[in-house]
């Protein structure tokens, strides 16, 4: 099968033949239509997460169909459409899994870091961490659902009952999170790179009360705020706009240093917190929800091939919505008639960079 492999940080993704895997017990194949590129795939590359299993398959928005089941699989049939998130699997017995909290597991394994992913032809996952996808999504629009959606919606979830919600960083999980917002009957304001015409007009198209770089201020103090951007200097710049009792969320794997600010910006009873990871429960929760408040996802398509390139542009912010990549076999259903949806194609396949730039 055809994957594009991590041989080490900084190096650009190689497309490579590499062997089929096999399920064991409790454990499923997928033949992969799409996966989405996430920013977190960046972190890995660049080297801020630093423990990856290498060589690596990177790609953990993975939307495919079972075509191997393992002994023991009963969640999912053959033929079935799955779709596979960052957790891979945990432990099940310690302190955090014990309360409900296998999102900070410390044996927990990550999909597209510890464990190969899915940009690839097929890919390997344990059924008791996979989904079942809604149907009102084209495998392309579901893919950005199982990281940008989830870790989004957990996000969501730390606002509390917030009725003016900021967001910072207007990409995959923002233009995601801002539609059940709205669908929640929140007012949302969005912050983008300062001078991004085009992302606040995508803002205020789904729905967002106002748009405006990230230098600005909002029209009105916000009850929370969620950092999408990996920017530490954003922390004090949010916590400023946001009103006493509020909560700042930061909703990235990683970030920038946050820089030393005055007490007086966390004082009345503001909230500063993480997010990491998701939960199944997270997932069964989002999934029920997004086809119910009309989430659609802006999705910008590329070939296996491309991967390099898909990556080069969220890097560089030229994207709107999410980039995903297309296999052999998604582009196959696609001709057979799968609805595209908000679907566009951007790339083919080109030859990767010399080196992959880290900045």
């Amino acid at each position: 099968m055809k994957a594009m492999i991590l041989d080490a940080p900084g190096e650009p993704l190689r497309l490579a033949e590499v062997p089929r895997p096999s399920a064991g017990a409790g454990q499923i194949v997928l033949e992969v239509r799409a996966c989405g590129v996430c920013r977190t795939d960046l972190h890995v590359i660049d080297g801020d997460l630093t423990q990856p299993r290498l060589p690596l398959v990177l790609g953990h928005e993975i939307v495919g169909i079972v075509v191997e089941k393992g002994p023991g699989v009963e969640r999912f049939s053959l033929g079935q459409r799955v779709g596979v998130p960052w957790l891979g699997s945990t432990c099940g017995h310690c302190p955090y899994c014990a309360r409900g909290a296998e999102n900070l597991c410390d044996a927990a394994e990550f999909t597209g870091y510890t464990l190969d992913g899915g940009y690839a032809d097929f890919a390997l996952a344990d059924q008791r961490y996979c989904f079942a996808l809604p149907d009102a999504y084209s495998d392309a629009e579901a893919a950005p659902l199982l990281c940008a959606g989830l870790i989004g919606y957990r996000s969501l979830v730390a606002t509390g009952d917030a009725q003016r919600l900021g967001i910072y960083g207007f990409g995959a999980a923002a233009h995601i999170i801002a539609q059940v917002a709205r669908w929640q009957g929140r007012e949302v304001f969005a912050f983008t790179k300062p001078g991004d015409v085009d992302g606040q007009d995508f803002a205020r198209q789904l729905g967002c009360a106002w748009a405006g770089g990230a230098d600005q201020a909002p029209p009105q103090p916000m009850d929370a705020a969620i950092l999408f951007a990996p920017v530490g200097d954003l922390v004090p710049q949010a916590l400023a706009h946001t009103a006493k009792g509020g909560t700042v969320v930061c909703a990235g794997i990683h970030m920038s240093p946050i820089p030393e600010f005055p007490y007086a910006l966390l004082w009345g009873e503001r909230h500063l917190r993480s997010i990491a990871n998701l939960t199944r429960r997270d997932g069964d929760e989002f999934f029920a929800i997004a086809p119910k408040a009309g989430v659609q996802t802006e999705v910008a398509t590329f070939p296996l091939a491309a991967a390099n390139e898909a990556l080069q542009q969220l890097r560089a912010g030229q994207l709107r919505g999410a980039a995903v990549l297309i296999t052999d076999a998604g582009s196959s259903n696609q001709r057979q008639g799968a609805t595209p949806g908000r679907e566009k194609p951007t790339a083919t396949a080109s030859p990767p960079p010399a080196a992959f730039p880290l900045s």
